[in-house]
């Protein structure tokens, strides 16, 4: 005769939560909030400092080697962000995302010294790996402090840092560029090192789904693995859909912010003024990404990423087509800002409420990883086409494809995830993947 007791289980070891003003789930967003804008910022200035790169003495740079190095930030990513998800899958989301912010602050530091392009490139590969692990880590920890009925929103809000950041690039490069050079601009992206980490050491809290989910039995049965969740079974077809939608996303989303300001220059526009429609496109992406995720928790997460990249890719297209005057081509560039910031702020929260807590951060890690193979290859491709001499109008045409590829991939993510059943009893606890996952 079986025994009904479960034997007893040993919790994770996090710090005591401490007593704020803001409750944890605020918290959770303000801390997510910040580290993505310092997180966009220390990917998007580097496409602010490229006319600064290509103008350097001494180091002679052609748009494609220009368009490498950038691709080695985001090269990094491929590697940072799947690491990062299973580290705190396994481990925590704390003190991964802790450790994230301290590890691309300290490199974008070393960045802002390399002495040769080759350690330029070495040192924003390594930042990479610490880019692409924020995300998944945040967007972990904010699905699992928000409210059921606002996840859409509240990871929407968390993403926004990104468009913040953006902008914050867009414009510091607008002011001070000139002045400190790419290398003052690298130096500011090493400022969470002793701004946000300490404050997170002292108040950033860990996820109860987590510390729910990890306790493991005493008799040392083992744990199971995160992936089990995420590519077992039919599962796969949904993360294999996921991945492939990121893919199309981060090419079009990193290969604007790449090469946007220098294909405006090409295009006759000045310095200053691409660098203003930069910050207008990113300004525009917050816009859309809190609207967006406010429009997906009525009607459906899917239909809204899906419906933005096909308004992107029609906005990219009549910039391409049209050559427009400054006028209608910052109203074009900021419906392509809205647009984009939906279609890949709603995509986000879609993925983070579509597996159970268990393999979250897994999930997430792995299919913005293999998405980041896709901001990798845009800047690197752009500038192989810049160096040969193609303008605007086709590179951007390029993107647009991207966009239409983006939204029938999203289109054809199944409705109804297919999730497998509770790998251990503390899975249970906390599981709402099915449930979340049904919000198409």
């Amino acid at each position: 005769m079986q025994s009904n007791s479960q034997p007893p289980r040993q919790e994770v070891l996090t710090p005591p939560p401490r007593k704020t003003l803001l409750p944890p789930h605020i918290l959770v967003v303000l801390f997510g909030f910040f580290a993505m804008v310092f997180d966009a910022y220390d990917v998007i200035v580097y496409g602010a400092t490229v006319p600064a790169l290509l103008a350097y003495p001494g180091w002679g740079l052609t748009p494609a080697q220009v368009g490498a190095i950038g691709g080695a930030a985001l090269f990094g990513m491929v590697f940072g962000a799947p690491a990062s998800g299973w580290l705190s899958d396994r481990f925590g989301r704390r003190m991964v995302f802790i450790g994230l912010l301290a590890w691309f602050s300290v490199m974008m530091l070393l960045a802002s010294w390399a002495p040769t392009p080759e350690l330029l490139g070495l040192f924003r590969f390594l930042a990479g790996l610490g880019f692409g692990g924020i995300p998944p880590t945040a967007l972990a920890l904010t699905t699992e402090f928000a409210p059921k009925e606002r996840r859409a929103l509240f990871n929407s809000l968390t993403m926004a840092g990104f468009g913040v950041g953006a902008m914050i690039a867009g414009g510091l490069a607008v002011v001070l560029l000139e002045r400190i050079g790419f290398r003052g601009m690298y130096a500011i992206g090493g400022l969470p090192l002793f701004t946000l980490v300490p404050l997170a050491l002292w108040l950033l809290p860990e996820s109860p789904n987590f510390q729910r989910s990890s306790a493991t039995p005493a008799s040392g049965v083992k744990q199971a693995s995160p992936w089990n969740g995420v590519l077992r079974g039919r599962a796969v077809v949904a993360t294999a859909l996921f991945a492939a939608a990121f893919f199309c996303i981060f090419f079009l989303v990193y290969g604007l912010n790449t090469w946007l300001t220098q294909l405006l220059r090409g295009a006759g526009h000045e310095l200053s003024v691409a660098l203003k429609l930069l910050v207008l496109l990113n300004g525009a992406a917050i816009i859309g990404s809190v609207s967006g995720a406010w429009i997906a928790d009525r009607v459906g997460m899917r239909n809204v990423s899906a419906t933005s990249a096909v308004v992107v890719a029609i906005s990219l297209v009549l910039l391409a087509l049209l050559s427009p005057p400054l006028a209608l081509t910052a109203v074009l560039i900021f419906v392509t800002g809205v647009a984009m910031g939906g279609a890949q702020g709603v995509l986000w929260t879609y993925l983070a409420t579509y597996y159970e807590p268990t393999s979250r951060a897994s999930a997430l890690g792995l299919c913005s990883g293999i998405g980041r193979l896709g901001a990798a290859a845009a800047p690197l491709l752009v500038g192989i086409l810049v160096g040969g001499g193609m303008g605007l109008a086709g590179n951007i045409l390029i993107l647009a494809g991207a966009a239409v590829l983006a939204a029938l991939v999203i289109s054809l993510v199944p409705r109804r995830p297919v999730v497998p059943a509770p790998l251990h009893p503390a899975a249970s606890a906390g599981n709402e993947g099915r449930r979340d996952g049904a919000i198409a």
